[in-house]
């Protein structure tokens, strides 16, 4: 599987962003996304999870409200809408791919992992 995230760039604080993940190759039944990002100097944290269904999705405090996760299962494409961004959002962003149903912040339970995406958030 192989995982093409893009929509990073640079916007102003306030401003909005939409980051896609393409998932490719051979893809075997349900699966579950993820997002994460990392700052420099910083561990790679979880922003967002969505189950297959998309009837679950599960955020961290620090971006519950302002962001939200979304796929569409016939493109093979997840998404992440992120609105209201502040300077400490700044991040590379990463998309995650499971088998597990809802793997949410395990990230054990992610097998593929997306190049990754720059946002920065300028104030």
């Amino acid at each position: 599987v192989q995982l093409q995230a893009s929509g990073g760039g640079l916007v102003q604080a306030g401003g909005s962003l939409r980051l896609s993940c393409a998932a490719s190759g051979r893809i075997f039944g349900s699966y579950s996304m993820g997002w994460f990002r990392q700052a420099p100097g910083k561990e790679r944290e979880f922003v967002a999870g969505i189950s297959w269904s998309g009837g679950s999705a599960v955020y961290p405090d620090s971006v519950k409200g302002r962001f939200t996760i979304s796929r569409d299962n016939a493109k093979n494409t997840g998404y992440l809408q992120m609105n209201s961004l502040k300077p400490e959002d700044t991040a590379v962003y990463y998309c995650a791919f499971s088998y597990w149903s809802n793997a949410a912040w395990d990230t054990s339970k992610y097998s593929y992992w997306g190049q990754g995406t720059q946002v920065t958030v300028s104030s």
